[in-house]
């Protein structure tokens, strides 16, 4: 038997996407949200010097009548708020060297404050906190005694049971039994086991649902107030305008910076007889009018992929209850014949700020459920709302159990599973029925 080996060649061609690094870069930046974009834009102009940022904030009505009416310093009450936040840390030392002597006991204070985390509870245990002092038991515990004293009510707790008797304990408008409750069947209250309650303390189950209720005013976290604030606050990316029944979609380009090209600078580095310079200066006019170009595309594509979801949406900003049509991403794409996941970074942390409100716009996509009677489709979220407004009107000494919930949508021709039911309802975060009932109705 003969093996040859023959040797040809052929001529194919195959089409490639080529992920250039500016491509990479220009899908990056469309899936950046409002801040991202602008801490990528301010560290652009930090490394080309070609890059002049000019504010685009617009003061509001506000604050230019203030600054013309409140002159004096000490009533302008605006300049009173100040510019940092006071940490949990800083505030429980603060209230001990203002309170307490300098002592042995305050430097066991100041010790275990080392310990308290962002929550405020404590996290060394006593015993631990004693072998590395050398304090005794009682020294340690009259310690902690001393901190569970200081505001905010709660701080220096060792579990949550804790926290809830020091918040209770201060409390003068707190229900009778509501300290002794938690502090001997905790347990049995967290689990809705009230009737053996009510027969230990001899009281009606009412009175146990009135303790519960006050429980739910306490917090879990006191030390979760001193957290800062910041990157809570949303700046929308679109805008809509409603008149006539019209409704038209603006870009928000308030508090965005603006880009300017550093003509002079660019014409003094070009008369440099320098061909490094010269390279480097041209390469950096070239990332200008990239980036320039790159956030121009940015803005045009989330204001095309918004107007086309308000353009399906019109109910949701019509009606007052705020209904949605079955929508998905791939929809959405072939209509602006673009790739899927080009409208999914196009939604993803964008928000639309409207008259009710602000949304984000991934808010506005779901899927649908046949509708057999109509034979249209329902949206996922419009069932959640017909699904919440019968948990809202429910009798509440009666809660509806998943399985009414079924029959009472299928009264309204949404045809589903007691599953799906159950799995809405927890993503709502709606209890079960037995953790909604009620005995004070």
């Amino acid at each position: 038997m003969k093996f040859e080996q023959h040797l040809s060649q052929q001529q194919k061609q195959v089409q490639k996407l080529a992920m250039t690094q500016q491509l990479q870069q220009s899908i990056q930046i469309l899936q950046y949200n409002s801040e991202e974009l602008n801490a990528y834009i301010e560290t652009k102009s930090l490394e080309n010097p070609l890059i002049d940022l000019q504010s685009n904030t617009h003061h509001s009505d506000f604050t230019s009548s203030s600054s013309r009416t409140y002159t004096n310093e000490e009533h302008n009450y605006l300049n009173q708020i100040p510019d940092s936040q006071t940490s949990l840390f800083e505030f429980l030392i603060d209230q001990i060297h203002l309170n307490y002597r300098d002592t042995y006991l305050r430097t066991l204070v100041l010790f275990l404050v080392e310990f308290i985390d962002l929550n405020g509870y404590l996290t060394i245990d006593l015993e631990e906190a004693a072998q590395q002092t050398g304090a005794t038991a009682i020294e340690m515990l009259d310690a902690l005694t001393l901190i569970q004293q200081l505001d905010p009510a709660g701080v220096g707790a060792r579990n949550l049971q804790e926290c809830l008797m020091l918040q209770v304990e201060r409390d003068d408008t707190a229900p009778p039994l509501a300290y002794i409750v938690i502090e001997e069947e905790f347990d049995l209250l967290a689990n809705r086991k009230w009737p053996l309650i009510a027969k230990k303390f001899k009281v009606d189950l009412s009175d146990i649902q009135k303790i519960f209720d006050y429980i739910q005013t306490l917090t879990p976290s006191p030390g979760s107030i001193f957290e800062s604030t910041s990157g809570l606050y949303i700046r929308p990316d679109l805008t809509i305008r409603i008149k006539n029944q019209q409704i038209t979609v603006l870009s928000n380009k308030k508090g965005m910076p603006k880009l300017q090209f550093q003509q002079a600078y660019f014409e003094r580095m070009q008369a440099v007889e320098d061909k490094e310079v010269q390279a480097y200066i041209q390469e950096k006019k070239n990332e200008f009018e990239w980036l320039e170009k790159t956030i121009i595309q940015r803005g045009d594509t989330i204001l095309r992929v918004g107007k086309e979801i308000v353009e399906r949406q019109q109910a949701f900003f019509f009606n007052d209850d705020r209904p949605l049509v079955p929508m998905t991403l791939r929809e959405i794409a072939e209509i602006l014949d673009i790739h899927e996941s080009t409208v999914s970074r196009a939604v993803n942390g964008k928000y639309l700020e409207t008259p009710f409100g602000v949304f984000e716009l991934r808010s506005f996509f779901s899927h649908g459920l046949a509708n057999e009677s109509t034979g249209e489709e329902t949206s996922t979220s419009s069932v959640k709302r017909h699904l919440q407004r019968l948990v809202d009107n429910e009798n509440k000494a009666k809660p509806l159990s998943d399985q009414k919930i079924v029959d009472l949508l299928k009264e309204q021709d949404i045809d589903i599973s007691r599953r799906t039911v159950t799995k809405y309802r927890e993503a709502l975060g709606i209890p079960s029925s037995s953790k909604r009932k009620r005995y004070d109705q």
